[in-house]
């Protein structure tokens, strides 16, 4: 079936899914090395079946990846290539055009602050994404792309969407939450780690506070942070905030490896 949906000349979202769980044989959230082949060569036959030339973009991407055994790709780079429905995660990617722009959407769709986005919750965010672009929809088709985005980004499959697994929506450069899944830790430890940094033990840490523990959980993780950006880190997390106030469920979300 995911051949056949290859020829098309536009993909809809759901055969872009099922297109993408068909070569990510392993369920790792990638196409890579053989199944990356598999999808180079069957995306070739499929255009020619159908008497389409391949794009430039299409040809571009085979260059680059026909003889790279190692070669991987996510959700993001795949719809750039296939002639994906309007294109639509590209489109709500760039709506949120950094980390900390996310991290407050974040905050305004998770209402009910569980640490997770439901799927009511999700529709929401997607339909105000929409609005906001003056993109036309209709009740069928952001039914569809609730759906679609929930079940490309739901990884462990419960049901709804972790600040982790919602931040794949953004560019690999942007998502500083990929290099802080290298330093959470156990909640015991966060517990400890939050109350020696609120210094003022007033129950939140003020931009100060979160500089003061970014700063040393750089030095202590130099191989995945990067003390210069320290900034970047700090604006998105804070953006989590309640009005400067960032309390320990709020920076539990980027440090704590546990629920809370």
């Amino acid at each position: 079936m995911a051949n056949a949906y290859l020829q098309g000349v536009e993909i809809s979202a759901s055969q872009f899914l099922d297109i993408f769980h068909h070569y990510d044989s392993d369920g790792n959230g990638y196409i890579e090395g053989k199944e990356l082949q598999n999808f180079i060569r069957e995306l070739q036959q499929a255009r020619k079946q159908a008497g389409l030339e391949l794009t430039d973009k299409m040809k571009a991407f085979v260059e680059k990846y026909e003889q790279n055994a190692d070669g991987k790709i996510g959700i993001i780079e795949l719809v750039q290539i296939l002639p994906t429905e309007e294109n639509f995660l590209l489109f709500f990617r760039q709506q949120l055009k950094s980390c900390a722009e996310f991290m407050e959407a974040w905050r305004n769709y998770d209402a009910d602050h569980s640490g997770y986005i439901e799927a009511d919750e999700l529709k929401n965010f997607l339909k105000d994404l929409l609005q906001r672009a003056k993109k036309p929809y209709d009740e069928k088709k952001l039914e569809e792309y609730t759906l679609t985005t929930l079940k490309i980004f739901d990884s462990n499959k419960d049901g709804k969407l972790c600040l982790s697994e919602m931040a794949r929506l953004l560019p690999d450069q942007e998502n500083f939450l990929l290099k802080f899944q290298g330093v959470k830790m156990a909640r015991k430890e966060f517990n400890k780690i939050f109350e020696l940094y609120d210094q003022d033990r007033n129950g939140y840490m003020d931009e100060n506070e979160l500089d003061a523990l970014l700063k040393d959980l750089c030095e202590k993780n130099n191989k995945v942070l990067e003390v210069s950006k320290i900034p970047t880190y700090k604006s998105a997390i804070m953006a989590l905030s309640d009005g400067g106030k960032l309390y320990r469920t709020e920076l539990a979300l980027v440090l704590c490896a546990e629920e809370m």
